[in-house]
């Protein structure tokens, strides 16, 4: 036989498409020919099997090689095409019987010395393929990840020889069960830690209930990350698909699954992140921390010490839930439903209106530093808490606030009630809303005049429904009554608690 066409799978994003591995050998000079929009690690892995069918004691073809990856218009990059690429050889020259790679995909990069070694994104990979209905080889180092996705059969091997010997029949591999996730992680954050902010915690649990987006405001030292730490406590657990949506960014990314599975994740980069860094991005688009924050929580402290063009980028992926990733020859979307909270002092030097110490900052200083928010972005942002020094009595007080699970289970209530309508209410939108809201002509009234009033726009109009719907919620109320919307639209004062002095 002359001819060998071999299943696997490219890395496109949190996609896995389909490539077929076709190896044709025909009469002329020794040589190989491999087409199909390689990369360069996948122009050299022609090397890297050779080296391997050697040093394997495997006959390499000395005949004309012409290696096609199919689709041709398909960008393929790394190593994960080697394992392929040396079983197609392999069927080709008749070392192999091509029946035995009938409904088998196969991914894995090769050592000189025939070992295989992990790929990064298998997890994507091992979902299409259970998909597909295949059954999986891949590296050994690879078979724990693998084995996250229920109905696949995984078969890990760690050498080539390994692989040929199941194929001829001789050793089977073994199917590789997967591993029990962790059941119990590090303890979370509990609540009651955080002394006195009864309204930063009241809002805390109405942005866990709501799926709503959090800015706390004040001066360094009154626990504005010590209350965003705690939010990942009050939100439920991530369910079976979540989980592995999750986990899958975190294989793209190369980062270890086992840290956190099932867990809702918690991301806080530094305020010197770039914008390729925090939405995802580079020559090969890579997801960036928001998408890594994908069902849980994005944490930006220091908000005003980010750059405005990085926070800029912000706003689609906080009203989509999505990143877009456009370049000239392709184009990338990765998943960015995330949670955010922020933290902000009032000023460069932090005490402006703290009791405890007077602010040196001028009027200009203060006017610049509040200037980097801009009010698209602060439009998003539900919920803006003030967060002021406690009085002494207040931090030195043994009496502990109400604990998380106290919390969660009001949390947890509140978001049955969303369930029954389909959505969070951070979600809810148009006629969704307004139904869910059904709000009387006197309050619709009274809320449109204290918006126009307060010169709140459209969108924070739409986000005052949304929060107070959660007060509801959170009170096992219908709808929302006047004393909700006068709390939700309390959250939205933030120029109020900034210039407070």
């Amino acid at each position: 036989m002359t001819l060998a066409i071999i299943a696997t799978r490219a890395g496109l994003g949190l996609d896995a498409p389909e490539v077929q591995v076709e190896v044709h050998l025909a009469n002329g000079l020794p040589g190989m020919t491999l087409v199909g929009l390689p990369e360069t690690a996948v122009r050299e892995s022609r090397e890297r099997v050779r080296s391997a069918l050697a040093t394997c004691g495997l006959d390499y073809p000395l005949r004309r090689i012409t290696l096609n990856l199919a689709p041709a218009d398909l960008p393929k990059e790394g190593g994960r095409f080697d394992l392929p690429i040396a079983l197609g050889l392999l069927v080709a020259s008749g070392q192999l019987p091509a029946a035995a790679l009938e409904g088998v995909e196969c991914a894995g990069e090769l050592a000189l010395d025939g070992r295989l070694r992990p790929v990064a994104g298998m997890l994507p990979f091992a979902m299409a393929t259970r998909q597909a209905g295949r059954r999986l080889i891949l590296p050994e180092a690879n078979a724990d990840e693998a084995a996250l996705v229920n109905g696949l059969e995984v078969l890990p091997a760690a050498h080539l020889l390994d692989v040929v010997a199941h194929l001829v029949g001789r050793i089977p591999l073994v199917a590789h069960l997967p591993a029990a996730p962790p059941q119990d992680g590090p303890a979370a954050l509990d609540l009651c830690d955080v002394r006195g902010q009864y309204q930063a915690r009241r809002a805390l649990e109405v942005a866990a209930a709501g799926g709503h987006n959090l800015l706390f405001a004040g001066p360094p030292g009154t626990g504005k990350t010590l209350l965003a730490s705690r939010l990942p406590g009050l939100l439920p657990p991530l369910g079976d698909d979540e989980a592995l949506e999750v986990a899958a960014i975190r294989s793209v990314c190369a980062l270890p699954l086992s840290d956190g599975f099932g867990r809702r994740p918690f991301r806080s980069p530094h305020h010197t992140a770039s914008a390729v860094s925090l939405v995802g991005g580079g020559s090969r688009p890579r997801p960036g921390e928001i998408s890594l924050a994908h069902r849980g929580v994005l944490f930006l402290d220091e908000l005003p010490e980010f750059s405005r063009q990085v926070l800029e980028v912000l706003r689609e992926p906080l009203e989509s839930g999505e990143i877009h990733i456009a370049r000239a020859s392709h184009e990338r979307r990765f998943p960015a439903r995330f949670q955010l909270v922020a933290a902000m002092n009032p000023c460069p030097c932090g005490h402006l209106g703290d009791p405890r110490q007077d602010c040196v900052c001028t009027a200009s200083q203060i006017q610049r530093y509040q200037a980097r928010l801009s009010g698209p972005l602060l439009d998003r942002i539900d919920l803006q808490v003030e967060v002021p020094a406690l009085p002494v009595e207040q931090l030195t007080s043994h009496q502990p606030g109400e604990s998380t699970e106290m919390v969660r289970r009001r949390v947890m209530a509140a978001r049955q009630r969303q369930q029954q309508r389909g959505t969070l209410n951070a979600q809810l939108a148009g006629a969704a809303l307004e139904r869910a809201c059904a709000l009387e002509v006197a309050e619709r009234t009274w809320l449109a005049q204290s918006l126009e009033r307060l010169r709140l726009s459209a969108r924070a109009y739409h986000r005052v429904l949304r929060v107070a719907l959660t007060l509801a919620d959170l009170a096992g109320r219908e709808r929302p009554s006047r004393d909700d919307l006068i709390e939700a639209i309390g959250y939205r004062q933030l120029d109020r608690l900034l210039r407070k002095g």
